[in-house]
C-alpha cells in the first residue's frame, strides 16, 4: 500500500484533484465536527500529455435527472451488455456501437487508469476564436509606443483565421472598421453616455433592418459580413491592422494642468460587450483591455479629473468616503454578468504609477475567467513578457486557453454540493446534490467559466448529508463525477470527464484513518479560499477572528494533550504543517489590506482564487532559498533567524522574487572581490540565484516583479515584511544571541502565536 502522500501526489497528476480530507467521515454530524470542510481543488484542463482525447461521444445514464457519465466506478454486466450507473443505479443499454463489449475488450472510459478522460464531440458548427483589443490612448508617449508594439507582435501569434477586432478610447470612444481598404474609418462615441446593447448594435448597424419581403431574399448571405465589419480575419486584415496600430495617437484632447485625462474606460468595454452580444454569442472570445489611468468620466468613472483629489483609498472606503465606487462597481458587475452569460472573458491589463481602478473592475475578471495583470508601465519587461505568455502553445502546438466552459458536479447520495471559489459564475442548476448551507458560490450544481487554461483552479466545497443513525455499509465508497465542457483553442468542443471515489470512514471507531489521510496543504489553501471570500463581503477582523477561532476547534479536535497543560501539546505529522500555513495566511496580502491599495488587494486576491495549490501555497507561505559557501542552495525557514551575514537570501512570493545579499556579501560586492581572478567561487555564488530567479521569471503568469536587494537596502522590506519576525527589537537582548536580524514589528511571531494557539486548544473554558 502506497503511502497517503503518495496516494495524493498520483491523484492529483492523473485528475488534477486534491481533497482536504481522502477518507471521509459518514455522516453529517462527524463531518461538522472535522471543522475543515470536505472540499478539494479541481484543475479541470490540467495538462496531460498522456491524454490523448478519444473520438467518439461520451455514454450517458438515461435517467433524466442524472446523466452521469459512464465511467470505471460503473458495475457492468458485459453477457446483457448493460451497465448500472454509480450514482443514481439506473440499468442503462449499451448503445449499438458497443456491440463487441467483454470483460477482455474494454472501452477506454472503463479502465481504472482513465479515471479522466477526454472526449472529442464531431458534431456542431466550428467558432473561430475572437480578440477583441480595447486600447486606452491617454498614455505618454513612450508607454503608448510599447504598447502599439505589443500588439503588433501579438497579432503575429494568432492563428490566422481568428477575428480581430479594435476599439480605441480617451475622451471619446473608437470603434474601428477593418473592412475597408485604404481608408481607415471608425465610429465615434461619446464617454459620457451609457448605451444599451441594442442602442449600440442598432448605431453600429448589426441589427437586420427592416426591409421590404421581395428585397429580403438575398440577405441571408450577406448577413455574416454585416456583422463582422468590426471583427476581420487575421489573415486578412494583417497589415491594415498593424498600420492602424502604428499610426494610433494620442488622445488629442488637451489636458489642462492640474487635470487628469478623459478617460471613457466604463463605455470603451459597455461598447466591446455589446458589439460581441450582438455578433458572437456563445464563442470562445476575449476582450482585452489595456488602460493607463482609472476612468475618469460617464459610467464606470472611478475618480474625478481634478489631481487634488486623490483616488480612493481603503480608509477612504472604510469611512464611506469614496463616492463613485459603489456606482462604478455596478455598472462593471453589470458588464461582467452581461459576458459570462455569452461565455466571452474580459481581461484587464492595468499598467500605471498609481491605481487604476481595479478595484471595482474585478469582476470583469473574477465573474469571466479573464486575465488580471497589473504593472508600473507597458514599457516593462514585466508587462511585455506577461502578455506574451498569454499566448504560449502546449506540447501539440495548441494555445493553452479553452473558452465557455461549464462544469457539471454530480456525487453520490450520501453528499450534497455547497458551493465554489474560483473564476465562475452560476448557473443556478438546483437539482438533489445541491446543499442548502452554501460556501463560495452556491445553490447550483452547475458553474460557467467563461476563461479557462491549464492552471485555473477552483475549490469545491461539499456537504455530508448521511444521517448519524443509518451508517453507511462497511467498504462503501463515495463518488464525485466533474463534467467540464468547453471549447478547445482549435475551435473543437471537448468534454473531459473526472470521476473519483474515496472511502467511508466512521469518525467513532476509525478517527486515525480519517486523520492520516488529511491532506493539510489542500486543506489550507480550500480554507483560506473561504476567508479571502469572506474578506471581499466581511470586516477585515471578522475573518481573521473565524480563522483563528476553526484553527483552535481543528485543534482542539486532533492534537494530543492533557487537558489544561499547553506543552503537553502535540499535532501528528498530518496536522503540523497547518497552524503556520495559517500564521502566514494571516499576515498575508490577502487579508491585511494594511500597506496595500484597493486595487493591489483586488489584484492579490484575483491571482488567489485561481492559482492552482503549489501556487496558492507559495503565495500564502512564500518560499526562501539560502546560498552560502557551506554548500548548495538549501530551503531554509521563512524566519529572520535565516538573515544572516554570509548569506545571499532567494524569496518567492509568487508575486515578487527577491533576491537579498547578507551584509558582509554586500560589502565584498561593493569591494569589487567579485572581479578578481582569485575569488572566481565569490562571482559563482552572486550568479547563481541570478540564474535561479531568471528560471522562475520564465515560467510563470504573471511575470514577477524582480527586486535585487541587500543588507540596509530599501527594497529589503519586501522580504523583512513576510519572515516571520522571532527577532523584533522587544525581544533581541532577552535571547542572549545575536544571529539573524531583529525586524522592527509589533507582530507576534509564529512562536507566540503557537503558544498561544496551544494555551487555548487545551483549556477547558474555550
Amino acid at each position: 500500500m502506497a503511502t497517503y502522500l503518495e496516494f495524493i501526489q498520483q491523484n492529483e497528476e492523473r485528475d488534477g484533484v486534491r481533497f482536504s480530507w481522502n477518507v471521509w467521515p459518514s455522516s453529517r454530524l462527524e463531518a461538522t465536527r472535522m471543522v475543515v470542510p470536505l472540499a478539494c481543488l479541481l484543475t479541470p484542463l490540467k495538462e496531460r500529455p498522456d491524454l490523448p482525447p478519444v473520438q467518439y461521444e461520451p455514454v450517458l445514464c438515461s435517467r433524466p435527472t442524472c446523466k452521469a457519465i459512464l465511467n470505471p466506478l460503473c458495475q457492468v454486466d458485459y453477457r446483457a451488455k448493460l451497465w448500472a450507473c454509480n450514482f443514481c443505479f439506473q440499468r442503462n443499454q449499451f448503445p449499438p456501437a458497443y456491440a463487441g463489449i467483454s470483460e477482455v475488450n474494454q472501452p477506454a472510459e472503463l479502465m481504472p487508469q482513465f479515471s479522466t478522460i477526454e472526449y472529442m464531440i464531431q458534431r456542431g458548427a466550428r467558432s473561430p476564436l475572437i480578440f477583441l483589443y480595447v486600447v486606452d490612448t491617454c498614455l505618454e508617449e513612450d508607454d503608448l509606443q510599447a504598447l502599439k508594439e505589443s500588439l503588433q507582435m501579438s497579432l503575429s501569434l494568432l492563428p490566422p483565421e481568428a477575428l480581430v477586432g479594435l476599439i480605441t478610447f480617451g475622451r471619446m470612444v473608437q470603434v474601428h472598421e477593418l473592412s475597408c481598404e485604404g481608408i481607415s474609418k471608425s465610429y465615434v462615441f461619446r464617454g459620457t453616455k451609457d448605451l444599451t446593447a441594442k442602442q449600440i448594435q442598432e448605431m453600429l448597424g448589426l441589427t437586420k433592418p427592416a426591409m421590404p419581403v421581395q428585397q429580403a431574399r438575398p440577405q441571408p448571405q450577406e448577413q455574416p459580413f454585416v456583422s463582422s465589419r468590426f471583427l476581420q480575419p487575421i489573415h486578412k486584415i494583417d497589415m491594415n491592422l498593424t498600420d492602424l496600430l502604428g499610426e494610433l495617437q494620442r488622445d488629442p484632447w488637451p489636458v489642462t494642468q492640474g487635470k487628469r485625462p478623459l478617460r471613457s474606460t466604463g463605455v470603451a468595454l459597455s461598447i466591446a460587450v455589446g458589439l460581441l452580444e450582438g455578433t458572437f454569442p456563445n464563442t470562445g472570445a476575449r476582450i482585452m483591455l489595456f488602460t493607463g489611468g482609472p476612468p475618469t468620466q460617464g459610467p464606470g468613472m472611478v475618480v474625478g479629473d481634478e489631481l487634488k483629489t486623490p483616488i480612493r483609498s481603503w480608509h477612504d472606503i472604510e469611512k464611506d468616503n469614496a463616492r463613485f465606487m459603489k456606482k462604478a462597481t455596478k455598472h462593471y458587475e453589470m458588464l461582467a454578468n452581461r459576458t459570462a452569460t455569452n461565455g466571452h472573458c474580459i481581461d484587464i491589463y492595468a499598467c500605471a504609477l498609481d491605481q487604476t481602478g481595479l478595484l471595482e473592475m474585478k469582476c470583469c475578471p473574477n465573474l469571466t475567467g479573464g486575465h488580471m495583470v497589473m504593472g508600473d508601465s507597458f514599457n516593462t519587461s514585466l508587462f511585455k513578457q506577461t502578455f506574451q505568455r498569454i499566448f504560449s502553445k502546449d506540447f501539440n502546438g495548441d494555445f493553452r486557453m479553452a473558452f465557455g466552459a461549464t462544469l457539471d458536479v454530480k456525487t453520490s447520495r450520501e453528499l450534497k454540493i455547497a458551493g465554489a471559489i474560483g473564476p465562475c459564475v452560476s448557473l443556478n442548476v438546483k437539482g438533489p446534490c445541491v446543499s442548502e448551507n452554501e460556501l463560495g458560490v452556491g445553490g447550483t450544481s452547475q458553474w460557467k467559466i467563461c476563461g479557462l487554461d491549464p492552471s485555473s483552479t477552483l475549490g469545491i466545497y461539499f456537504e455530508v448529508v448521511n444521517q448519524h443513525n443509518a451508517p453507511i455499509p462497511q467498504g462503501g465508497r463515495g463518488a464525485i463525477q466533474f463534467v467540464t465542457q468547453y471549447q478547445h483553442s482549435s475551435t473543437q468542443k471537448r468534454i473531459r470527464v473526472t470521476t473519483i471515489a474515496r472511502n467511508w470512514a466512521d469518525a467513532q471507531s476509525q478517527l486515525r484513518h480519517i486523520e492520516a489521510a488529511f491532506d493539510q496543504e489542500a486543506a489550507a489553501v480550500l480554507m483560506a479560499r473561504l476567508g479571502v471570500f469572506r474578506a471581499e463581503s466581511e470586516e477585515g477582523p471578522d475573518v481573521l477572528r473565524w480563522l483563528d477561532r476553526q484553527l483552535i476547534r481543528l485543534c482542539q479536535k486532533f492534537g494530543q494533550y492533557n487537558k489544561e497543560d499547553p506543552t503537553s501539546f502535540r499535532l501528528s505529522d498530518s496536522f503540523s504543517l497547518y497552524p503556520q500555513f495559517m500564521f502566514h495566511l494571516r499576515r498575508s496580502p490577502f487579508l491585511q489590506v494594511f500597506n496595500n491599495s484597493p486595487d493591489e488587494s483586488s489584484y492579490y486576491r484575483h491571482h488567489f482564487a485561481r492559482q492552482d495549490l503549489t501556487q496558492s501555497l507559495i503565495m500564502i507561505q512564500p518560499i526562501l532559498y539560502s546560498y552560502s559557501f557551506h554548500g548548495p542552495p538549501e530551503p531554509v525557514l521563512l524566519d529572520s533567524s535565516s538573515i544572516l551575514a554570509d548569506r545571499i537570501l532567494l524569496m518567492d512570493t509568487f508575486f515578487q522574487i527577491v533576491i537579498y545579499l547578507g551584509e558582509t556579501i554586500a560589502q565584498w560586492r561593493k569591494a569589487g572581490y567579485q572581479d578578481m581572478p582569485e575569488y572566481e567561487n565569490f562571482k559563482h555564488l552572486l550568479q547563481a540565484p541570478l540564474d535561479d530567479a531568471q528560471e522562475i521569471l520564465q515560467a510563470r503568469f504573471p511575470m514577477p516583479r524582480y527586486i535585487n536587494t541587500e543588507h540596509g537596502g530599501s527594497q529589503a522590506r519586501f522580504l523583512l515584511s513576510k519572515v516571520n519576525p522571532s527577532q523584533t527589537h522587544n525581544n533581541l537582548y532577552a535571547w542572549g544571541q545575536e544571529t539573524g536580524a531583529p525586524i522592527l514589528t509589533d507582530d507576534v511571531s509564529l512562536q507566540v502565536f503557537m503558544d498561544h494557539l496551544k494555551k487555548l486548544a487545551v483549556s477547558s473554558a474555550s
